[in-house]
């Protein structure tokens, strides 16, 4: 009898001995951990609470060690059975009493029920086709070694610790099986934490282990049906019509999901309830079926996740759904019912670690042998080649499914259960730490080869003289962008910038667009096109939907809303956008932003933020109010200039401002923050800029940047180089802030990184730590201050002629010097009047007080104390 149906013919024995419910409860003094079989609920709710405690606590600790989550919540199962906590007196008997279990166990089939399912909606069927002669010629040498390894390794077995009345075909079956399964939804999560879904590496061991991960299953299948079917006559009847079964799902009925789907907008829209009432009905037919014609339930389950569509992500939105339930309370319940029966202690002697030695050894060596000489007689490298083997050793949860079935069959005994779960644990420890050893990032491939724009990020060598002569120290015009897309708020504000970089089609007297102009202007040579880089950001959470993400990125990358409608908004301007999607942790999201720019040659990082909306029923909130205790206490100094109104929002601004700093530490590209406040007033025609020059490279990189914006006829800019001088008795009246009531529509601060000096980034410190600067470092900052600003404020015949877009853009650009004892409170006075000029301002400012040539730091520290203003915030940023 298959253990599902076992399970419930037992919980059903005991619920015909149902005895009356006590009224008292807790208050009469009855023990709560007491079981009866009129109320199992409160003894289930404790035994629920431990485990899901204990696998909390371990995975905390196995995280920092980059180990999957599945080690912490088998180590949890097994420390809760007899080889730890059940040694404890009484524990047992008052937690998991033997006739508890079905219940229990009843909870955790369902579970695993499933878990299968969404182990069935992971594969992808398109990972295959994409790479089938390498997949498959990795995949079968990964079962045909290690399944000849565990077949001749069952007769030692068999002869010490297996009972004579179990087959022994039995048996070779089940050690086979469990050493050539791979564990796919393990092996996809490692695959996405060490980033490299996107290496050759990465998909073609995406694509072997799907394939495994199809033929395990069905070997398993097959042995199950073997075991239960008594003859092999029998045996053969319930394979054929295990076999009509499957065609039947493949066929016609995923066709009738798929027409379901679309008909109910299920594929655009995400699944409507009446989809999902169907999915579940089909999930639970199919599990009963496999399970009455003597197969496992489980196998039914992955079935029907495999026949549903994968059109629109609806498999990636089904298991969104469904995951956390499972994840969170439902496998750790199974995995606990696997440690109840793992007693370590029945290794208690040399010939049975002896065998245990030799079962993980072998188990190895027949997975990384049989993978590594098939990976590297395709073409692939000793490096890569063993790389792919130590991945496709991993083990995980799958083999301990194929453990406790074999268990439950009564094929494997309690002893040779414990040998293979601690083999399986084993392996599945050793793969992440092997893997970064054999393969660090350094030496990794990726998939596809981005020539001249790898080569320019090398150094320039791309052959190109566009891009050589546009972006030198003389014409330092950026035209390569890479834009973050983090949230759809975010959208936006993101096109309101790139809508100021876009150079104009013709200029006002009708010349020839400046993007194909050859005027000395751009040193005689054709100015290049403006391109942009969208870089979708997805996190990497516990969740297997993130994981499914990653591993169809391919396909995603094409139905994703906020790329879409980033590549709508380039087609309607004209505008080459190129699209990137890439799903990592969040630990890792500002090495992937620095990386990526670093790969695609980008000229400038464009990052998103959306200021925290102010409460309406709070007036300190509606103006932002926030100390410096308190933005010191939270070690965020974002918040100091952009501090939220709630602590909902405080929270999220906090998180987003430790991605900004991680990205400008990470990042050997230059970077611009852009803050959108929202403000539409006067959209549409002319926008005016303001600048205040301090000095320093950040904000030398902020003027070029200013020129460049202006190379557009809409655009106007007023630039206030500011020098602090000594305090005189006419200075001691302090400027006025009455007029800070404007807002701005977008406050770009730029950050940039010069060779050879060191910036770091620690998120325990209130803000970026710099290198100390010496006198040299501060001369040449203060020359290089000065010969930016001759070259742009006092232009000579060397920047162009008259009609040079260089000398048209400077035009619109009023510059001006002021020395004054209170610069900030200065540059705050000129931006409020420009306000009331012009309604669209863009305020523009250097991100860092680096090399600058005065310190700022008390006047800003007393304009805070004194307003403690969001709009203060907008104009000094």
């Amino acid at each position: 009898m298959p253990a599902f149906s076992g399970a419930n013919i037992r919980l059903f024995k005991g619920l015909g001995k149902r005895e009356a419910t006590g009224e008292g409860g807790l208050l009469t003094g009855v023990d709560p951990s007491a079981f009866t079989t009129s109320d199992p609920l409160r003894l289930w709710i404790i035994q629920v609470a431990v485990i899901i405690m204990m696998a909390q606590l371990l995975s905390l600790g196995l995280r920092r060690i980059k180990q999957p989550k599945v080690i912490a919540e088998v180590l949890g199962g097994i420390l809760l059975g007899p080889t730890a906590f059940g040694r404890i007196p009484g524990f047992t008997e008052h937690i998991f009493p033997a006739v508890s279990l079905p219940y229990l166990s009843l909870v955790a089939n369902i579970g695993l029920c499933l878990f299968l399912f969404l182990v069935g909606l992971e594969i992808d069927a398109s990972v295959i086709k994409r790479n089938a002669r390498l997949s498959v010629v990795v995949s079968l040498a990964g079962i045909a070694l290690p399944f000849g390894l565990g077949a001749a390794l069952s007769v030692p077995l068999y002869r010490h610790f297996i009972d004579p009345s179990v087959h022994f075909t039995y048996f070779m079956l089940f050690t086979g099986v469990a050493y050539s399964i791979t564990a796919f939804p393990v092996l996809c999560r490692i695959l996405t934490e060490l980033k490299l879904l996107d290496t050759n590496v990465g998909i073609i061991v995406l694509s072997a282990g799907v394939g495994n991960d199809v033929v395990g299953w069905t070997l398993l299948a097959l042995s199950v049906a073997l075991v239960n079917a008594g003859s092999g006559l029998t045996a053969l009847w319930i394979l054929l019509i295990c076999v009509a079964f499957t065609i039947f799902l493949l066929w016609p009925v995923k066709r009738v999901m798929l027409w379901l789907a679309r008909k109910t907008g299920s594929t655009d829209n995400g699944p409507t309830m009446f989809y999902m009432t169907t999915v579940m009905i089909l999930l639970w037919a199919c599990a009963f079926f496999t399970d009455i014609v003597g197969v496992n339930a489980i196998f039914g389950a992955f079935l029907a996740g495999i026949i549903v569509p994968r059109e629109g992500g609806l498999a990636i939105t089904l298991t969104e759904k469904l995951e956390d339930m499972v994840t969170i309370v439902f496998l750790p319940l199974y995995f606990t019912i696997s440690g109840l029966n793992t007693d370590l202690g029945l290794l208690n002697n040399g010939i049975t670690w002896a065998f245990t030695i030799a079962i993980a050894c072998l188990s190895f060596s027949g997975k990384f042998g049989g993978c590594t000489i098939a990976a590297r007689l395709s073409g692939f490298s000793w490096r890569e080649a063993s790389t792919i083997g130590s991945l496709m050793s991993c083990k995980g949860l799958v083999e301990l499914i194929v453990l406790n079935v074999g268990l439950e069959a009564g094929i494997l005994s309690q002893r040779v259960f414990s040998m293979f779960v601690l083999e399986a644990l084993t392996l599945t420890f050793l793969t992440t730490p092997l893997v970064t050893a054999l393969y660090p990032p350094e030496r990794r491939v990726r998939v596809g080869n981005f020539g001249a724009a790898r080569a320019a990020a090398k150094g320039g060598e791309s052959g190109d003289p566009d891009d050589q002569a546009s972006f030198t120290e003389d014409r330092p015009w950026r035209h390569r962008f890479t834009v973050v897309l983090d949230t759809l708020d975010h959208i936006p504000g993101v096109m309101a910038l790139t809508q100021l970089i876009l150079p104009p089609s013709a200029s006002p007297s009708g010349v020839t667009s400046i993007l194909s102009t050859t005027d000395s202007g751009f040193g005689g040579l054709k100015k290049p096109d403006v391109s942009v880089d969208a870089l979708r950001l997805i996190e990497l959470s516990d969740r297997t939907s993130a994981v499914m993400k990653s591993s169809v990125a391919d396909t995603l990358i094409h139905t994703d809303p906020l790329l879409g409608i980033f590549r709508m908004f380039g087609e309607l301007n004209g505008l080459p956008v190129s699209t990137s999607l890439s799903v990592v942790p969040y630990d890792d999201l500002a090495y992937s932003v620095a990386d990526h720019a670093k790969r695609h040659a980008s000229q400038l990082v464009l990052l998103p933020w959306l200021p925290p909306t102010a409460h309406p029923n709070n007036t300190e909130a509606e103006l932002g109010t926030i100390t410096p205790r308190i933005a010191k206490a939270d070690h965020n100094p974002f918040e100091a200039f952009f501090g939220s109104a709630s602590k909902a929002d405080k929270s999220a601004s906090a998180i987003h401002s430790q991605f900004v700093r991680g990205v400008f530490a990470e990042s050997n590209t230059d970077v611009a923050l852009f803050i959108d406040t929202g403000d539409r007033t006067g959209a549409g025609g002319s926008q005016h800029i303001f600048f205040p020059f301090f000095g320093g490279p950040d904000d030398r990189l902020a003027l070029e940047f200013v020129v460049q914006l202006c190379l557009n006829p809409r655009m106007t800019a007023t630039v206030l180089r500011i020098s602090k001088r000594d305090v005189e008795a006419g200075d001691m009246e302090r400027p006025s802030l009455v007029h800070l009531n404007s807002k701005a529509d977008v406050l770009p601060t730029l950050g940039a990184r010069e060779h050879g000096h060191t910036v770091t980034s620690t998120i325990g410190f209130p803000d970026t730590v710099y290198g100390q600067p010496t006198t040299q470092t501060r001369l040449q900052s203060e020359t290089a201050d000065s010969v930016t600003w001759s070259k742009y404020a006092s232009p000579t015949s060397e920047n162009g002629g008259a009609s040079s877009p260089l000398r048209s853009a400077l035009s619109r650009i009023e510059f001006s010097d002021l020395s004054t004892p209170v610069p900030l409170r200065a540059a705050i006075q000129r931006a409020s009047r420009i306000r009331e000029t012009h309604k669209r301002l863009l305020v523009v400012s250097g991100r860092s007080r680096r090399l600058a040539t005065e310190n700022h730091h008390a006047e800003l520290k007393a304009l805070f104390e004194e307003h403690r203003s969001l709009q203060a915030r907008r104009v000094l940023w």
